[in-house]
């Protein structure tokens, strides 16, 4: 009975990753994505601000710039690592941006 539960247990774990790992993988959007655009910005409004560049989204088969702004780093010596259109699989993925820490 006990060898029963740990078959049935690892089936369960098996196909919870299945599904997880399926729901997980980036769209491919077949289309090339527009040049970034040339944003303007001022001065820091605060000290610690860090400017988030803006980048092309892609919604319902249209291109929708997302523009920059600025925004509080979630702790010190926190630098943002912009996201960035990748050409993979005979389309391209948007690999999101990131916080790293030095």
């Amino acid at each position: 009975m006990s060898r029963k539960m740990v078959i049935v247990g690892l089936l369960i774990v098996m196909s919870t990753f299945a599904i997880l790992s399926l729901g997980c993988l980036r769209p491919v959007v077949m289309v090339r994505p527009p040049e970034p655009r040339v944003e303007v910005y001022g001065p820091p409004p605060y000290p610690e601000a860090v400017w988030r560049p803006g980048h092309w989204e892609h919604r319902g088969g249209d291109w929708v710039w997302i523009p920059g702004h600025w925004t509080r780093p979630p702790r010190p010596h926190a630098f943002w690592i912009p996201g960035h259109w990748e050409a993979r699989r005979g389309g391209w993925i948007w690999v999101p941006g990131h916080w790293e820490y030095r």
